[in-house]
């Protein structure tokens, strides 16, 4: 995992059951689109998070697969809708092979 990749994911700590709350998710990565040289004319391999995912309690929430033309840090803000209390589970996978996660408790009252 590169050191410079961080996730940062904002969850509610509370939400009300079957009532749609915000999601919102960055991660930091240095981005390559595999098309830029270095100073001595070698192509940069492509190096980007080619996969995002979120889970609650173990069921899929929201999948995106990324394409050469995403940015930077790329940020995703989406809504879910819970019964019950428990865990989000965040996932970004890169070209290189690195996985980055990140979970967030929510309770329903």
């Amino acid at each position: 995992m590169a050191e410079d990749s961080k996730p940062r994911v904002r969850v509610p700590r509370s939400a009300t059951a079957g009532e749609a709350f915000e999601i919102k998710t960055l991660i930091s990565h240095k981005m390559e689109s595999g098309q830029r040289k270095d100073s001595d004319g070698n192509t940069i391999p492509r190096s980007i998070i080619n996969h995002f995912s979120c889970d609650f309690n173990g069921e899929n929430v929201i999948q995106v697969v990324l394409h050469g033309a995403i940015s930077t840090n790329p940020y995703f803000q989406f809504e879910a809708v819970i019964q019950e209390s428990g865990t989000f589970t965040f996932t970004w996978n890169d070209d290189s092979g690195s996985v980055y996660t990140d979970s967030k408790d929510i309770t329903v009252g």
